[in-house]
């Protein structure tokens, strides 16, 4: 299993709005996450700073997968919208990852 830690910056007036679209996550985009052995995914805010938390099989398979899911690159569009920190659904990285310092299991 790999553990995938992020962040990411909304625009400080799209932030309401993001928070009430994550309330209802597209059921097709839930199951190609999944379909990418994508668990456990949590966004957390810090007003316009977020901070994301994933565990997958695989983290370069799984981002591959998405890759090809219609649905991730329906999603991002429209949430390119809201975020100032950009999501290249193409790219072998779409995000940034972070580096994890400190685990205790």
């Amino acid at each position: 299993m790999q553990r995938v830690a992020f962040r990411l910056r909304v625009k400080p007036e799209r932030l309401a709005e993001y928070k009430h679209l994550h309330q209802d996550v597209w059921p097709e985009l839930l199951d190609d996450m999944r379909a990418a052995s994508i668990r456990n995914y949590s966004i957390f805010a810090d007003g316009p700073e977020l901070f994301g938390y994933l565990e997958c099989d695989d983290w370069s398979a799984a981002a591959e997968s998405l890759s090809h899911s219609d649905a991730n690159r329906r999603w991002q569009e429209l949430m390119s919208d809201y975020l100032a920190t950009p999501v290249d659904p193409d790219a072998s990285e779409p995000l940034r990852m972070l580096e994890e310092v400190f685990r205790m299991d």
